[in-house]
């Protein structure tokens, strides 16, 4: 046998050595996620603990705040890899800058009813393993708090030449009331295996309180898909709010839901964002009909709550819209909205401000 045939079987032994090892590798990586894969059921109990704070709320005016944080790791001067950008995660003094912008915006909010914030994170690798929970308890220490995982995996494989790694999220709805109830709810997935091991299990928190005329107040936190091969998700999530809030009103309930919902609200026109931004509507919108009778939208159509993340954000020419915002149920008056100005400096969202009465 020649020198170059023992050298060319030499190189084919190894080279299939190597690809069985990464093969094996890979399926056992595969195997491991599987295991570990987080099943959230379709309901869960929330503990609610005891604490000194009122247990009814009274039929008057409420304050409330919904933002979406971006796991303090999306200010500014960050795009995104998933969505067309380059970057993963910020350097570390960049993302304590913007946890820290995020924590004083939250702090000087005049002690606001309810806070909805979504995207925030606790002990996570693209947050250098940070409590973010912990941090915002810190802030708001004479609140009930209720924090439910929507995006838990042990290590995100992508991008392959930074991979996002270990990554625990949620929702986190804070009261100055004590709830009867609090529940996280299951969206339900249309992800495939092996897919569905690594993205988002969207879900929402349901806190139900006593108000002082002898109904209850039904406040829902919730976090809709986003991306474009969701468009059967974001159907079912919103069949599933709707069956849930005409159930609450039709018993007598007021009900609330905020949050991110990755849609446009029905009355949203691009053409009343007139601070500067470029504006646009996310297609396809919420269907005509998902609005019971009688509820309604309540934003700030004036101004956006969201930024691509596709580079880093410039006014005038990165995109904008509006996709957080609350719906009402007829038996609440919406007295105000505002949608806060921070420049998108240390989230991709904007917080936003809304005062009601309960009739």
């Amino acid at each position: 046998m020649s020198t170059f045939k023992k050298i060319f079987r030499s190189f084919i032994v190894v080279f299939s050595m190597l690809a069985g090892l990464i093969f094996i590798l890979f399926a056992g990586f595969l195997l491991y996620a599987t295991i570990t894969d987080y099943k959230p059921a379709m309901k869960e109990t929330m503990t609610i603990s005891k604490s000194s704070l009122p247990d009814t709320i009274p039929a008057s005016r409420l304050e409330l705040y919904t933002w979406n944080i971006g796991y303090c790791g999306l200010g500014a001067k960050m795009d995104f890899f998933y969505e067309n950008g380059t970057m993963v995660r910020p350097d570390k003094e960049y993302y304590e800058r913007c946890r820290n912008g995020v924590l004083n915006q939250l702090s000087l909010l005049n002690k606001p009813d309810f806070i909805l914030l979504q995207e925030i994170d606790q002990h996570s690798h693209r947050t250098y393993l940070d409590d973010q929970i912990e941090r915002v308890k810190a802030v708001f220490k004479d609140y009930a708090t209720f924090f439910a995982l929507n995006y838990k995996v042990p290590f995100v494989p992508v991008p392959l030449y930074s991979p996002m790694g270990k990554v625990n999220a949620g929702l986190m709805t804070l009261s100055r009331y004590q709830p009867i109830e609090a529940k996280r709810y299951s969206f339900p997935s249309a992800y495939s295996w092996p897919k569905r091991l690594f993205m988002l299990d969207r879900g929402f928190i349901l806190t139900r309180f006593t108000v002082s005329n002898g109904k209850q107040l039904v406040l829902i936190n919730t976090h809709n898909s986003a991306f474009s091969d969701a468009a059967d998700m974001r159907a079912k999530e919103l069949n599933m709010l709707k069956a849930i809030i005409e159930k609450e009103y039709s018993a007598g309930n007021y009900v609330i839901v905020g949050g991110d919902w990755n849609q446009n609200p029905l009355p949203y026109n691009k053409e009343n964002i007139r601070d500067g931004n470029v504006a646009y509507a996310i297609s396809p919108g919420i269907p005509a009909d998902f609005l019971p009778a009688g509820f309604t939208w309540a934003f700030d159509p004036g101004n956006p709550t969201n930024r691509d993340v596709d580079i880093p954000y410039t006014k005038g020419k990165t995109r904008t819209t509006i996709i957080d915002f609350f719906v009402l149920s007829p038996n609440i008056t919406m007295l105000a909205t505002k949608t806060l100005q921070t420049g998108f400096e240390f989230a991709d969202h904007q917080p936003v401000e809304m005062v009601v009465a309960l009739k």
